[in-house]
C-alpha cells in the first residue's frame, strides 16, 4: 500500500455547516478556491487501471500524454474515484480498506480536506468479485414487473453504500432499435414505456437507499448506424424525441436521478459530448435536470482523436465543458492541465468552470462530502452476495424467462430419458452479461474463481431430473466437429434433447455479445444453427434454450423444436430458473421485451413501427417477427372478454378502459395483460401502435379479473409537425391482449377540444387496476 500522506490543517468554514442551506455551502467554498482547485472538482481519477493490452473500457489511445499520477493533482482536490472495486478482484475487506485510504490521500492531500465521489458500475448487480450478479436488464424487461426491479436496485444500493459507494453507473436506459448492437444486452426492451417504467423504479429506489444513480446514455447511442460500436446516429428529432428520450424523461422526473452520462455517438454530426443543445438546452433548461452530467469513459477526449472537432485536448476540454459535462471520466486528461491552461489563458469563461463546480460541490454536500468527517469509516466486513440476495437474484431470473414455444413436451419429467447438450450446457458464462465482474474484469484473471456460486444449467437440471446426461461444450462457437457428432450421437438415445444455444459475453469481440460486440447478422454464433440444424435431424423432440444477450434469427429452427425456452443472461441464479421451468417447478410467467426476428439478414425488428415501416405489398422484405414484443406462453391459457371503454374525453382528459381476463386452463398461471393505442389519423405519421400500459395478474383454473386503465391524454400526445409534443382531438383506437400481435379485444374513444401543447408536466404513466371478480 501506498505510505499515507500526512493530514494537513484543513480551511475550516460556513461551507462545512451542514445547518447551510446547500447552495450558500458551495457559494461559500468556491469563493475560496483557485481555479486549478475548481478544476480539480471536475477531475475522476482511476485508482487502478487496466493491465495494457486489456481494456475494460473503450481505450484512448493517443499515447502523447499520459494521464498525470495520483500524486501530481492531489492538491488541487479530486471529483472522482473510478472503480476501486470494479477493476481488479479484491475481496469486500480489501477494496473497503484501499477505497478508505485512498479517499484519506485525498482529502489529506487538498486544502479543505473534501473527499472524493466513489463510483462502480452496477448493472448487474454491484460489479465487484463476490457480489451477487443479478440478471441482465433484457431480463428485468422480460418480468415487466417493476416492483422487483425496484427490489434488486434497492439491493444493490445496499451494498454500494456497505463498500463507500457513492455513485453507480446505471440503468441503461437506451431503447433497443437494432439488435445487432453488442450492447443490447444492457438494454430492457425496445419500447420506451417499457425502458422507462421498469429504468424509472431501478432509478428510484437506487437514489432512495442513497446512491447516485446515472442515466445511461444521453441520447442515441442505441440507434447507431447498422447496430455498430459508437458509430453516427443518423435519426430525425421526431424519433429521437418520442422513442430515445423518453425513459430519460421519466427516469429524470419520476425517478429522481442525479446523474447523467453522455453518449459516445453524434447524431447528425454533433457529438453528444460537445452539444450544448442537448446536455444544457435540453437536459437542464427543458427538462430541468438540476444534477452532474458525467462524461462516459474518455468521451471528452474523443472528441479530438474520434469525432475530430476539436484540435487538442484543451480545445475538447472547452468544448465539453460549453456544452455541460461537469466531470470527466474515467481519469484527468482534459480537464486537468489542458483546461486549467484554456482557463488562465482567458479562453474559456471561469463561469463555466464555476457552474460545473458548483454542480459537483452541490452533490458532495448532499452527499454529506462537505461536513467534514472521514469520508470511509472502519466497521463490519460487508457480505456483497447474502442469502436474501441470491434469492432475489432467484426470483427475478425465474421471472425472467419466457417460454416462446411448447407443442406439450415440457414440462419435463425424471423418466423421460433427457439429455443436454450445446455449447452451453455446462458453462456458468452462459449466465452472466457483459457488465458483470467475471466476464468484465475476471476473463483476464484465470487463476481467480468466479467470486460467486454460478450454477450451469446441467448442474441444475441435474437437480430438478435426476439421471440427465449432459453432452456439452465449451466451444460457444462449436468450431470442432466433435462438438456436432457427439450432441447427435446423444440426441439419437434420448427421449428429449435439450439443446442450450446462445451467446457468451465478453468486450471488444472477446465476446458474442457485449460491448464492441456487434454482429453482422442475427445468425446465431458460429456453427450453432448448424448443430441444432444435425440434432433436429435426428428426430428426438428437442427443446431449444437460449441463453443470450440479444434476440436470435430461430426460424427454421424453432418450426422443428418440440419447445423454445429464451432467456436474457438471467444471473447467478439463472440455471436454476431456467431448469425449473424446464421441469415446470417454476411457472413461466416470461414476456419478450424485444421481438424475435425470422430472418438473420433481414432488416432490423421491432413492434413501433409506422404501416408503411411494417410489411406491405410493394416490398418482398417481411419485418414481421417470428415472436412479437410482448409475447410468452404459460402452463395455462387465458381468454380476454368485456372490453369496456369511457366513449370520449376531453384533449385534457382520462379515460378508462378495462377488460376481464380469464384463466381458462387447467393450471395457475400469471399472465401479463397489455393495452395498446393507435392513432388512426394524425397530423404526423405513427406508429401502428404502441404499448400504453400493462398487469401482471396471476390466476387459478377458473378464476377471472378486471383490469382496468386510467389513460389521461397526455399518453396519446407525440411530436408535431413543428417539434411541439401535442394532444390532437380524433379518434383513439384501444387493443388489450397478450402481445403486441395478439390482441382479440378492440375499440375506441374519442378526444375532444383544441390541440394541446405540452409541457414538463405531462402526465407520463398509466395506473392500472387489477379487481378479482
Amino acid at each position: 500500500m501506498t505510505e499515507a500522506v500526512p493530514a494537513p490543517s484543513a480551511i475550516r468554514g460556513p461551507w462545512q455547516d451542514p445547518g447551510l442551506p446547500v447552495a450558500e455551502r458551495v457559494a461559500d467554498l468556491l469563493s475560496r478556491m483557485t481555479p486549478e482547485e475548481k478544476a480539480g472538482q471536475l477531475a475522476g481519477f482511476w485508482a487502478m487501471p487496466a493491465e495494457p493490452g486489456e481494456p475494460v473500457a473503450p481505450m484512448e489511445d493517443d499515447s502523447r500524454e499520459s494521464a498525470p499520477r495520483l500524486e501530481e493533482i492531489l492538491d488541487r482536490g479530486l471529483g472522482q474515484l473510478t472503480r476501486v472495486f470494479g477493476t481488479l478482484p479484491v475481496t469486500a475487506p480489501e477494496g473497503a480498506a484501499r477505497l478508505r485510504e485512498l479517499q484519506r490521500r485525498v482529502a489529506a492531500g487538498n486544502r479543505f480536506g473534501v473527499p472524493a465521489i466513489a463510483h462502480e458500475e452496477c448493472l448487474n448487480g454491484f460489479m465487484t468479485w463476490g457480489a451477487t450478479v443479478f440478471p441482465s436488464p433484457p431480463a428485468w424487461g422480460a418480468t415487466f414487473d417493476p416492483e422487483l426491479v425496484g427490489e434488486m436496485a434497492a439491493a444493490i444500493g445496499a451494498s454500494l453504500r456497505a463498500a463507500g459507494v457513492h455513485q453507480g453507473l446505471a440503468p441503461v436506459l437506451d431503447v433497443v432499435r437494432d439488435a445487432r448492437w453488442g450492447r443490447t444486452e444492457e438494454c430492457i426492451g425496445e419500447d420506451p414505456y417499457l425502458v422507462g417504467v421498469l429504468g424509472t423504479a431501478y432509478v428510484r429506489a437506487l437514489e432512495e437507499s442513497g446512491v447516485v444513480a446515472t442515466l445511461k446514455h444521453f441520447a442515441g447511442y442505441s440507434a447507431s448506424r447498422a447496430g455498430r460500436n459508437m458509430a453516427p446516429t443518423p435519426i430525425g428529432p421526431r424519433e429521437f424525441a418520442d422513442i430515445v428520450l423518453e425513459p430519460f424523461v421519466m427516469a429524470l422526473r419520476d425517478g429522481g436521478a442525479r446523474s447523467v452520462m453522455h453518449s459516445y455517438t453524434d447524431v447528425d454530426g454533433m457529438p453528444a459530448a460537445a452539444d450544448e443543445r442537448l446536455l444544457t438546452g435540453l437536459l437542464r433548461e427543458e427538462l430541468g435536470f438540476a444534477g452532474v452530467v458525467v462524461a462516459d469513459y474518455f468521451g471528452i477526449s474523443f472528441l479530438e482523436s474520434r469525432h475530430r472537432v476539436a484540435g487538442s485536448r484543451g480545445e475538447a476540454a472547452a468544448l465539453a465543458l460549453r456544452a455541460g459535462i461537469d466531470m470527466e471520466l474515467p481519469t484527468v486528461r482534459c480537464y486537468g492541465a489542458p483546461l486549467i491552461e484554456m482557463i488562465l489563458r482567458g479562453d474559456v469563461p471561469g463561469e463555466l468552470l464555476d457552474r460545473a463546480a458548483g454542480r459537483v460541490l452541490t452533490l458532495k454536500a448532499e452527499l454529506g462530502l462537505l461536513d467534514g468527517t472521514p469520508a470511509g469509516s472502519e466497521g463490519a466486513e460487508p457480505d456483497f452476495d447474502p442469502p436474501e440476495h441470491r434469492a432475489l437474484a432467484r426470483r427475478l431470473a425465474e421471472e425472467s424467462v419466457v417460454l416462446l414455444a411448447n407443442d406439450g413436451v415440457l414440462p419435463l419429467r425424471s423418466g423421460d430419458g433427457v439429455v443436454l447438450a450445446g455449447p452451453l450446457a455446462d458453462d456458468p458464462f452462459a449466465m452472466l452479461g457483459c457488465y458483470t465482474f467475471p466476464s468484465h474484469v475476471g476473463r483476464r484473471h484465470p487463476e481467480m474463481p468466479l467470486g460467486v456460486p454460478i450454477p450451469t444449467l446441467a448442474d441444475a437440471l441435474r437437480a430438478e431430473l435426476p439421471g440427465v446426461r449432459v453432452a456439452g461444450s465449451r466451444d460457444v462457437l462449436v468450431d470442432e466437429d466433435s462438438d456436432i457428432e457427439a450432441a447427435v450421437a446423444a440426441a439419437r438415445e434420448a427421449g428429449v434433447c435439450v439443446l442450450a444455444l446462445g451467446d457468451r459475453a465478453g468486450l471488444f469481440g472477446r465476446g458474442t455479445s457485449g460491448e464492441g460486440c456487434d454482429a453482422e447478422t442475427l445468425a446465431l454464433p458460429g456453427r450453432q444453427a448448424e448443430l441444432a440444424a444435425a440434432v433436429l435431424d435426428t428426430g428426438t423432440p428437442t427443446v431449444i434454450v437460449m441463453l443470450t444477450g440479444r434476440p436470435y434469427a430461430i426460424e427454421s429452427l424453432a418450426d422443428r423444436a418440440a419447445a423454445v425456452v429464451q432467456a436474457f443472461f438471467p444471473g447467478e441464479e439463472g440455471g436454476g430458473a431456467v431448469a425449473g421451468v424446464l421441469s415446470g417447478r417454476v411457472e413461466p410467467s416470461g414476456r419478450m421485451p424485444v421481438s424475435v426476428p425470422r430472418r438473420a439478414s433481414g432488416p432490423p425488428v421491432t413492434y413501433l413501427r409506422s404501416l408503411m415501416d411494417g410489411g406491405h405489398d410493394w416490398s418482398v422484405v417481411d419485418p414481421v417477427p417470428l415472436y412479437p414484443f410482448g409475447h410468452g406462453l404459460t402452463w395455462t391459457s387465458f381468454e380476454y372478454e368485456d372490453l369496456r371503454a369511457d366513449e370520449r374525453a376531453a384533449t385534457d382528459g382520462t379515460v378508462t378502459v378495462s377488460a376481464v381476463v380469464r384463466n381458462t386452463g387447467e393450471h395457475a398461471g400469471t399472465e401479463v395483460a397489455q393495452l395498446y393505442l393507435s392513432d388512426p389519423v394524425a397530423s404526423v405519421v405513427r406508429p401502428a401502435r404502441w404499448l400504453a400500459g400493462w398487469a401482471r395478474v396471476r390466476l387459478e383454473p377458473g378464476e377471472a379479473a378486471r383490469v382496468a386503465f386510467r389513460v389521461h391524454a397526455d399518453r396519446t400526445s407525440f411530436t408535431g409537425p413543428d417539434l411541439r409534443r401535442i394532444v390532437e382531438p380524433g379518434v383513439v383506437e384501444v387493443s388489450v391482449g397478450r402481445s403486441s400481435a395478439d390482441l382479440p379485444l378492440r375499440g375506441a374513444f374519442t378526444l375532444d377540444g383544441p390541440v394541446r401543447e405540452l409541457g414538463p408536466d405531462r402526465v407520463l404513466t398509466v395506473p392500472v387496476g387489477v379487481t378479482p371478480l
